[in-house]
């Protein structure tokens, strides 16, 4: 009998201002492990730790220090986040870390392959994005204690920037999360999906994601993680048969809300997240079973005027 906890937050959303007060004085260096030093325990005591990075490592920008930008064609704001960012991450516990969202193209193709470089070099797994149809296709599937968890991700688009190569991103597309289900099933205990869906800033599922949830539980998912509201959304435990005359637990969180953001559009609950905390056990018949889910909500406090922040991510 082998039991672990696997971990989840929802965005890692860089933007401007925390990238400017991780700075460190008389140079182009960064350190973003301070940020994160109050909820550091809360995070490694897990066994699997999986994070959505809402940011690229696109490499230094054409402007020094200006990693925040605008889409010239959308207006949307595109995100860019200095390489330390995943060292910081490394040494918090990420394990892995999801890259199907709706920035991941802001720094075109060279920056969408340039942040799996830099998550390689780092040694986090990823999955969402890919450098190659071959590497498209294959599973990220990690082994927690003989409990082999396998992990899927994608989004309902790109803000509007275009992709020449359909591989490079894993796109919101019902019979293509079949079948890959189906495949990682065969490979996997326990499969994960991550869904970047649903409408921003609203703290309700709409009729959308419930029916993209619906689907997936049937195609064979045991949780479902999503984000993109940048709010947090509910997080819903159900129960069906296990087609061996048993009955299983099952869980949707239909948005982990923001791990680290500044605040969106004066939104207090922009700054509000959750740690899921999932508690997944495998007997000795090799059946492999969702025990339980617990949560430890988050918060991001900042202080001190603008242009001169800091910011730290709490527990509540």
């Amino acid at each position: 009998m082998t039991t672990i906890t696997i971990a989840a937050v929802g965005d890692l959303l860089m933007k401007a201002p925390i990238i400017a007060s991780a700075r460190l004085d008389g140079g182009g260096q960064y350190d973003f492990d301070p940020m994160f030093e109050g909820v550091k325990p809360q995070l490694q005591n897990a066994n699997l730790l999986i994070g959505n990075l809402e940011t690229t490592f696109s490499g230094n920008p054409r402007k020094a220090g200006k990693y925040e930008t605008r889409a010239p064609r959308t207006g949307y704001p595109a995100f860019n986040c200095p390489d330390e960012l995943a060292g910081t991450l490394k040494r918090l516990g990420f394990d892995v870390l999801t890259t199907a969202n709706n920035h991941c193209m802001d720094g075109g193709t060279s920056g969408l392959k340039r942040t799996l470089n830099v998550l390689d070099r780092h040694g986090i797994k990823h999955t969402g994005t890919s450098r190659s149809a071959a590497e498209s296709r294959r599973c990220t599937v990690m082994d927690v204690k003989g409990i082999k968890v396998g992990i899927l991700a994608y989004t309902t688009g790109t803000n509007s920037i275009p992709y020449p190569k359909a591989y490079l991103v894993n796109r919101i597309r019902l019979p293509r999360i079949a079948a890959d289900i189906k495949a990682m099933k065969r490979r996997a205990d326990f499969v994960i999906v991550c869904l970047h869906f649903g409408l921003e800033f609203h703290r309700t599922p709409n009729a959308r994601q419930k029916s993209i949830v619906n689907a997936v539980f049937k195609y064979g998912a045991d949780a479902i993680l999503g984000a993109h509201p940048h709010v947090l959304q509910p997080v819903k435990v159900s129960k069906v048969k296990d087609g061996r005359g048993g009955v299983k637990k099952r869980v949707a969180a239909y948005s982990l809300g923001n791990f680290v953001s500044t605040r969106l559009r004066k939104n207090i609950h922009t700054q509000r997240g959750l740690i899921l905390k999932l508690k997944v056990q495998k007997d000795e018949k090799g059946r492999t079973r969702l025990l339980g889910v617990s949560k430890v909500h988050t918060m991001v406090n900042s202080h001190g005027e603008i242009g001169n922040r800091t910011y730290r991510v709490v527990p509540l």
